[in-house]
């Protein structure tokens, strides 16, 4: 059984095959000519244990355009409220026989436990700060879809490294394509220790966004913080993202932001209304393409 747990399982082959046939799907809702039957008869579980917007409505969209039923559960009207273990939710949900589980969970690793207890593909929708890998595939692809390759690009990510599962799966996935991998943070926000190789580290903003082609800003992750650690005012000072700041990197570059962004906080509020820079929108729209390659890859045995 395959499952799609994070980047780091996957080869630069693997992240391949998922971003071809992402932009596949991309071009079939441009066309209107996708197949809309994929995953007629199929049922898709939504297992999501922490609020989302994007990551659970466009797998909500991506099942649906495909043609799959899919279960939106609630934990809190579930019985886990009346004291029943999460592993044994999960033997329950196992037992319904669904076609595909997407959790996301709180708990570091929760996915992989999922995973080991059930008979169908699992997708992780992100966990604890440890990965969001869906969201990494659909960010390379509007990568791809500007500049045509990874191989080579100057990625600067900018915000709270050390506890952003985004940002996790990111620096994994574009040091495995060749990009050049850049973060910066104060030293609050650094981890100690990178999720992988060769990754430059800067505290100061002009020196991390010097030739940048791609700047991605990350929100300071207060819900994962034991005490919140940063004032938004002196952090936009610092940190955030301004036209005057973007003159640093390359002329060609453009924002990202996965989202939820906080204007004035990590964006300045015209940067991000600014939709020939700020690309926020079409990282948006390809969480639906991405998504629908995943389903239809891990249900259909293609990954």
């Amino acid at each position: 059984m395959k499952h799609l747990l994070g980047i780091d399982e996957l080869s630069a082959a693997d992240i391949e095959r998922y971003l071809d046939r992402a932009q596949f799907y991309a071009d079939g809702l441009a066309d209107e000519s996708w197949d809309r039957k994929t995953l007629v008869g199929k049922i898709v579980l939504i297992l999501f244990f922490e609020p989302s917007t994007r990551t659970l409505t466009s797998f909500d969209f991506a099942a649906k355009r495909l043609g799959a039923h899919v279960v939106n559960w609630n934990p809190e009207t579930s019985s886990l409220s009346k004291g029943e273990s999460f592993m044994d939710t999960i033997r329950t949900f196992n037992a319904m026989e669904p076609d595909a589980i997407i959790i996301r969970h709180s708990e570091y690793g929760a996915p992989k436990f999922v995973a080991g207890r059930v008979n169908c593909p699992v997708i992780n929708g992100g966990d604890s700060w440890r990965e969001h890998p869906t969201q990494a595939l659909l960010d390379a692809l509007a990568m791809r879809q500007t500049f045509g390759a990874l191989k080579g690009l100057n990625v600067s990510i900018i915000g709270d490294i050390a506890h952003s599962r985004v940002a996790a799966s990111n620096i994994v996935l574009l040091t495995k394509m060749g990009a050049n991998v850049r973060v910066i943070a104060p030293d609050m926000l650094m981890p100690e220790k990178m999720p992988a190789q060769g990754v430059e580290k800067f505290s100061d903003l002009e020196a991390g966004l010097k030739d940048a082609n791609v700047v991605m800003t990350i929100r300071p992750q207060k819900e994962r913080m034991d005490h919140v650690l940063i004032d938004d005012t002196a952090y936009f000072r610092d940190y955030g993202l301004t036209y005057d700041k973007l003159e640093w990197a390359s002329k060609d570059a453009i924002v990202m932001d996965p989202g939820p962004f906080l204007r004035n906080v990590q964006i300045a509020e015209d940067l991000a209304d600014d939709k020939g820079r700020f690309v926020y929108d079409t990282q948006v729209a390809n969480g639906i393409p991405t998504r629908m390659a995943v389903l239809d890859m891990l249900i259909n045995g293609k990954a």
